[in-house]
């Protein structure tokens, strides 16, 4: 008797915690100035266009909010050349209200760890440079997510990154976003957890 009690409480416990497992929501900017020096580089300006998984569909438009960044200082490389900016800084998602996002901060946090700024040459001889890094911070719906952004820059020509250029297309993507609901589903599930104990405690004592 007592394994099937057992057995009960963890199918209960497992039911709202996949729920928790969540999902992935997917943001895409461009434009937007790219500036740096060896204190660190920043995007300014950068207009978010896209939202995907925000609310369960994908929402875009010429405008929807903005996408803004710092990180922290270089500690490996150059800026022509490419290297490797520490952590911390900050990293912004806002929306305007537009099509369904939200209207406001949609998320706030910082680089988790060194961010990467690559030179890419092109086999005509010109350049662009890419700036990766991991995410971390607080979620407009509440609680703390992580993510990741890649960041592309517009072709430089023959030249290399003179501490200013623009920024082509982003993409940031945040992963284990709760969905709607979990909470009150992990509720239900330790409420019946508790009164399946409680009857079954019962019947083996009587």
């Amino acid at each position: 008797m007592m394994k099937k009690v057992l057995l009960l409480t963890a199918l209960v416990l497992v039911l709202p915690f996949a729920a928790f497992a969540g999902s992935s929501v997917d943001f895409t900017n461009g434009g937007g100035t790219l500036s740096g020096t060896n204190s660190g580089l920043t995007l300014t300006g950068s207009t978010l266009i896209a939202a995907n998984g925000l609310g369960g569909g994908l929402i875009t438009g010429s405008n929807l909010g903005t996408v803004s960044f710092s990180t922290g200082v270089l500690s490996g490389g150059t800026l022509q050349m490419g290297g490797t900016f520490a952590a911390g800084g900050a990293f912004t998602i806002s929306g305007n209200g537009t099509g369904g996002i939200p209207n406001g901060v949609i998320f706030n946090g910082s680089f988790t760890g060194p961010v990467t700024w690559t030179l890419i040459t092109l086999g005509n001889g010109t350049h662009n440079y890419t700036l990766t890094g991991s995410l971390t911070g607080t979620w407009y719906a509440g609680g703390t997510i992580n993510g990741a952004t890649v960041q592309l820059t517009i072709n430089t020509g023959r030249g290399f990154f003179n501490g200013k250029t623009t920024v082509s297309s982003g993409d940031t993507n945040f992963t284990t976003v709760p969905e709607p609901g979990t909470l009150s589903l992990l509720g239900t599930g330790l409420i019946a957890i508790g009164g399946i104990v409680r009857r079954k405690l019962q019947m083996l004592r009587s």
